[in-house]
């Protein structure tokens, strides 16, 4: 080393290029950001989260090659507030959007009212700094694909994607950002080799719209399935899971083609869960829209082979929340004051404990009873704290979905969820101590003010 340190900087510079394979000169390389979305899923169905049945080989593999967190959440089970929860990294109730639509029993659809509702909910999104912006900031292009309630994909600062959005026709969830995976992934393949030739970092949003209704998978998918005796509307949801699975597999594949896969950060999560109903098709009982395990629950992995992390399943409990702090810091981008999230990274590099006590979530109804108040459509609050996990019911309105939240039991909910990760069995009047100790948390969380809950075994 006494020739480097005796040699014109230039020159020293190219001599470690030659070296080391130019490692060196990238060093200070940005990495590039994927988020993978899967769309009304429920925790237990993939390969290496041990289901019997289900067959997704190319996260099984990413698994393997992630920080997996199988003790994942949501905090809010409904799509719409899910998504802007990840843009924003806010819990619904700060963000606004706690609903997919406006509700027609307080905004008849056939007014112009219902129109101006939903443009105000689009633009609740214009008060934070989202993923997309502050990526911006640093450099980075990014494309939205799939799932996109909150108007044109610019509105959320992307500098390219899919979605036309509201009030365009078919803009209401997503329009031609729906066809994503589904019918390739084209537009995603043309960004990416357009983002390499500008020679900037890229983030990219796959928020497919699977294994989500309409089921409707390849009949090579769904041929394995049928042929297991499972009900139709079963075998129809295990090959849309399979479906999403290959698709992942496939978007994984561009990047590994323009060796893009090491300096890649992948961090995969669910928006919501689900349960698939055998005997229709549509959800069960206590999953998508519900504060239970089957509505609230996901894996949540982080895969990065340049960042040092630290691979392998974790038994700490974390949210999609933590996702926005700790991607932005692991990009270097600016990280907003005041975010109710955790940025892990330290955990996953050095495999140290999450450093929290516990995880907050809120279920509002699936239509927002008053776009200007949250507590209007205010359902369920809940908070899991180690092997426990308390469940408090409020009286919120609920609209057209009363089947989804029949709220039969207004008393608090505890469960222990290592012994009972099916929470059949309510431990609330055995442990009212810590029902009370929990009760306290929810309330200094988030002060609600208008909705009637019982707090205490009555």
């Amino acid at each position: 080393m006494f020739f480097y340190f005796n040699m014109n900087k230039k020159y020293a510079i190219v001599y470690l290029c030659l070296l080391f394979g130019c490692a060196f000169a990238f060093a200070n390389k940005s990495p590039n950001v994927l988020y993978i979305i899967s769309d009304d899923q429920s925790w237990t169905d993939y390969g290496f989260m041990r289901h019997p049945k289900i067959k997704t080989p190319h996260l099984d593999k990413l698994s393997t090659e992630s920080v997996l967190f199988e003790r994942g959440y949501v905090p809010t089970a409904l799509c719409r507030p899910s998504l802007v929860t990840l843009a924003t990294g806010q819990y619904a109730h700060k963000h606004m959007v706690t609903g997919n639509d406006p509700s027609p029993k307080t905004y008849s659809r056939d007014k112009e009212v219902y129109n101006q509702k939903r443009a105000q909910l689009i633009s609740y999104l214009d008060k934070f700094d989202t993923l997309p912006k502050l990526l911006g900031e640093k450099g980075y292009l990014s494309h939205q694909s799939g799932k996109w309630w909150e108007g044109n994909f610019k509105h959320g600062g992307f500098t390219h994607g899919m979605t036309r959005g509201f009030p365009q026709k078919g803009g209401r969830h997503g329009d031609d950002g729906l066809k994503i995976g589904r019918t390739g992934l084209e537009p995603i393949e043309k960004f990416v080799d357009h983002a390499v030739a500008e020679k900037k970092p890229f983030f990219l949003w796959y928020g497919v719209f699977l294994p989500h209704t309409p089921h409707n998978p390849p009949e090579r998918l769904l041929k394995p399935y049928r042929e297991m005796g499972l009900p139709l509307s079963i075998a129809k949801y295990y090959a849309m899971c399979t479906w999403f699975d290959e698709t992942c597999g496939q978007l994984i594949d561009i990047l590994e083609k323009r060796n893009l896969r090491d300096d890649t950060i992948i961090v995969y999560v669910t928006d919501n869960g689900w349960i698939q109903n055998p005997e229709r098709n549509g959800y069960a009982p206590r999953s998508k829209q519900t504060p239970y395990e089957g509505g609230i629950r996901t894996p949540i992995m982080f895969s990065w082979p340049n960042g040092d992390l630290k691979n392998g399943k974790r038994k700490d409990v974390v949210s999609s929340i933590d996702l926005f702090p700790t991607v932005l810091a692991a990009t270097g981008a600016r990280v907003p004051d005041g975010l109710p999230g955790l940025n892990l990274m330290d955990s996953l590099k050095e495999e140290k404990p999450v450093k929290r006590k516990g995880i907050f979530g809120e279920t509002f109804a699936h239509d927002v009873a008053d776009v200007e108040n949250p507590e209007a459509s205010l359902v369920f609050r809940w908070t899991i704290e180690g092997k426990w996990k308390l469940l408090l019911t409020y009286d919120g309105e609920v609209n057209r979905y009363t089947s989804t939240h029949p709220r039969t039991e207004k008393r608090p909910q505890l469960f222990n969820l290592l012994k009972d990760p099916k929470e059949e069995k309510n431990l609330a009047s055995q442990n009212p101590e810590v029902v009370a100790r929990l009760a306290t948390k929810i309330g200094k969380w988030w002060p609600v003010k208008d909705r009637k809950v019982l707090t205490k075994w009555e």
